[in-house]
């Protein structure tokens, strides 16, 4: 089965496809002068920092979702624009690849279009909790926006909020920021329409996922831009992950205190546990793993309605 695989916390494609880069999950290969290949390991980070060892799966079950995203979404907002181009592996990787350097490869690979990327991360909350709560709790602001008073932990908002943040480099931390201070970043025409497009897709989005029982409580989004045609803002990264966004059991929810979760703040919890919140170099043990690969399948399967499994990936 799938699920007994090792994890794949770093790819070497040795020369076959160039490296441009590595971020916290994904490793960037060049295609050619117009496409990338965006490879999902196995790492996982919290509080931006990764974890020493990975998830087993983790990427392939990252990219079937975002994949799944993709389709979806575009089929709920036609004038959409996506950064997707396929899943499969490129020809001109397969002819230079062995057959155990495919099949690493195969399941958490997407092919997508070569971008410009906006240098900010496009956050949307439904619900108050994480940063956003801290803020509030400390200032009665999120993001240095006065918010009604009130409120308790994890209560849905009266409407979704755009909250932007700055987009760190690996080893940096990414900063809330402003509306004001994202359209100094971007411009103000670029921030209007990231704006709008990532309220869209979490309205889109949070309706889906209500009907399979989740509740998407905040997600991040990135877009990028073609330097052809510059006025057009498109949806790039992963979309509405476990990594990217707050799944929480319809089920379970109530305001008030802290939720269960089918994302990664299991992992921010046991590292805020065991005072090791921010530590660099920090091996999960068996039973975090083994529960942090459990959440994943289950907001999987639950989104898709599909069963995981080797056939899935």
């Amino acid at each position: 089965m799938a699920t007994q695989q090792r994890e794949v916390v770093e790819t070497d494609l040795q020369g076959s496809l160039k490296l441009v880069a590595r971020g916290k999950v994904r490793d960037v290969y060049e295609i050619d002068e117009n496409s990338l290949l965006f490879v999902a390991t196995d790492r996982i980070s919290a509080y931006d920092v990764i974890m020493k060892n990975g998830i087993p799966q983790k990427g392939a079950l990252l990219t079937s979702l975002s994949e799944h995203w993709f389709n979806y979404l575009s089929s709920q907002i036609p004038t959409l624009s996506t950064h997707f181009l396929s899943s499969k592996l490129p020809d001109s990787l397969l002819t230079k690849v062995n057959a155990t350097e495919a099949a690493q490869l195969q399941g958490r690979s997407m092919q997508v279009r070569r971008l410009q990327i906006f240098p900010i991360e496009a956050i949307v909350r439904g619900y108050i909790t994480g940063s956003a709560w801290k803020e509030y709790c400390e200032h009665g602001t999120v993001h240095g926006t006065k918010m009604p008073a009130g409120l308790q932990e994890s209560q849905k908002l009266p409407e979704p909020i755009f909250t932007p943040s700055t987009k760190a480099e690996v080893g940096g931390k990414d900063e809330n920021i402003s509306k004001e201070k994202a359209a100094e970043i971007v411009g103000q025409d670029a921030i209007k329409k990231i704006e709008q497009l990532s309220l869209d897709l979490y309205n889109k989005a949070a309706e889906h996922a209500l009907k399979t029982g989740i509740i998407i409580a905040d997600t991040k989004f990135e877009f990028g831009f073609d330097p052809t045609d510059p006025s057009t803002v498109i949806l790039v990264d992963e979309v509405l992950t476990p990594d990217s966004s707050r799944f929480w059991p319809a089920d379970k929810y109530g305001v008030g205190r802290g939720q269960d979760s089918f994302d990664k703040q299991f992992l921010r919890d046991w590292l805020t546990r065991e005072g090791l919140k921010g530590q660099e170099g920090v091996a999960m043990p068996a039973d975090i793993v083994a529960r942090t690969h459990e959440k994943y399948v289950e907001a999987f399967e639950r989104v898709t309605g599909r069963k995981w499994g080797a056939g899935a990936a």
